[in-house]
């Protein structure tokens, strides 16, 4: 029997159906078996989701989203993910659609190089004695939604009696980014970048009301909770732009790294070829 693949394709992207099929086909042919992940791919049988474990590889045609998508069913199992970037971006994709077969060949052989990325554990504990838990990959984010108001956040680091406070934020959110998503909404904010092998949160606050308001890096062996500084309405936690849940009085958010690490194979570029060539750094204004 051959290996199990999964692929997980953005069904609203024509080339990413091509391409899937084409995958599905040649995975076939050399006696391997894949598989639709997520959602519908071109003549391919549907994977149950409970035993997402058994895949030998996880093949993404899509944007750094869909990768993220991806994550959320496979990172806890141990799978590996092989993006292929049919995004913009595209920091977390390790080749281009032209050479999807030939990566897919190589990962599934060992000779494409594997990294592990930090990934965070985000529990919502309410009020009422209610938790809601998810992972991340790129960052949690708390934040008012369509509305355009300041909010007041208190964010600690520690807990219990270690517990320090970090700073009350009169802000439009907070972002908590992993070093993988040191390069999303965190960079947008004016976040810093921080390179994948760094075991570090960055705490960044989206358009704070005082400028000495900064970002922060602090160690990823303690946890950040954040809760509401004064009452506010229809303030939400989004984890990854997946998911989302509400943010109520007296609620807490605490976010912690957790293992096992998303595992991605990457590019044979290295970290900063990739970020001189998706920032486009070093070229001269026109």
């Amino acid at each position: 029997m051959g290996r199990r693949v999964g692929i997980l394709c953005k069904t609203d992207k024509p080339e990413a159906v091509q391409i899937a099929g084409r995958l599905g086909e040649w995975l076939h042919g050399r006696g391997d078996e894949p598989f639709a992940v997520g959602g519908p791919g071109p003549g391919l049988t549907m994977f149950d989701e409970s035993r997402v474990g058994e895949l030998a590889l996880l093949v993404v045609l899509g944007g750094d989203g869909t990768i993220l998508r991806g994550a959320a069913l496979v990172a806890q199992h141990g799978v590996p993910i092989l993006g292929v970037n049919l995004g913009h971006l595209g920091f977390l994709a390790s080749c281009a659609p032209a050479d999807a077969q030939l990566a897919v060949e190589r990962a599934l052989s060992g000779q494409l190089a594997v990294e592990e990325r930090m990934r965070l554990r985000c529990v919502v504990r309410r009020s009422n004695g209610e938790t809601v838990e998810r992972m991340a990959c790129n960052d949690a984010v708390v934040s008012q939604g369509a509305l355009a108001r300041l909010i007041e956040l208190e964010a600690w680091l520690g807990s219990g009696p270690q517990s320090a406070l970090i700073n009350r934020y009169r802000s439009d959110g907070l972002i908590v980014a992993t070093p993988t998503g040191s390069t999303a909404y965190n960079l947008a904010a004016g976040g810093p970048i921080v390179t994948p092998d760094v075991r570090a949160m960055v705490v960044t606050p989206i358009c704070p009301h005082g400028l000495t308001n900064r970002p922060l890096v602090t160690r990823a062996d303690l946890s950040i909770r954040i809760k509401l500084g004064q009452p506010a309405e229809h303030v939400t936690v989004t984890i990854d732009g997946q998911w989302g849940t509400h943010l109520g009085w007296n609620d807490e958010l605490e976010i912690s790294e957790v293992n096992p690490p998303l595992r991605l194979h990457r590019s044979a570029d290295s970290y900063f070829e990739v970020l001189r060539q998706k920032l486009r750094w070093g070229e001269r204004a026109s």
